[in-house]
């Protein structure tokens, strides 16, 4: 086994093991209390409407809902990585309208670590990261994520 790898998967063993804010995956589909507001996700004739009050902020095709959220002190949503057929996408709540950015990259998301204005992901391809917009997968790090 190289270095390379041996120390890869030590980055991500310890990441997992150190990983405090680790969030579970949720099928809810509203209302959910937000920054921006309250969101629903409703069925339609596509897929799914991410609503924002009685606007629809989005439009994804999936067969379920399923997201991972990340929570302020006071229980409010603030951002929510949203699993989709395409891939995931992630809803920023900190903002009005909510910020939409897509990572482009079909994946399952099977755990989520939020760390600051970056989103980690272990995904069925992966450990990846999106951070302002833009999809990267994650090579041997010493950096904690919690």
């Amino acid at each position: 086994m190289s270095s390379i790898t041996s120390r890869l998967r030590a980055a991500i063993a310890c990441a997992v093991l150190l990983a405090t804010h680790a969030y579970a995956q949720s099928d809810a589909s509203g209302p959910i209390a937000t920054k921006a507001g309250t969101v629903y996700f409703l069925r339609d004739e596509s897929g799914f409407a991410a609503m924002l009050g009685t606007q629809a902020f989005d439009r994804f095709d999936a067969r379920r809902i399923a997201h991972f959220d990340e929570t302020d002190a006071s229980g409010a949503l603030t951002r929510s990585l949203m699993q989709t057929d395409v891939g995931p996408v992630l809803y920023d709540f900190r903002r009005n309208p909510p910020l939409v950015q897509r990572s482009g990259k079909r994946m399952t998301v099977q755990r989520v670590f939020w760390q600051g204005d970056e989103v980690v992901m272990q995904t069925s391809l992966g450990w990846y990261k999106l951070e302002r917009g833009a999809l990267s997968k994650l090579q041997a790090s010493t950096k904690v994520y919690h």
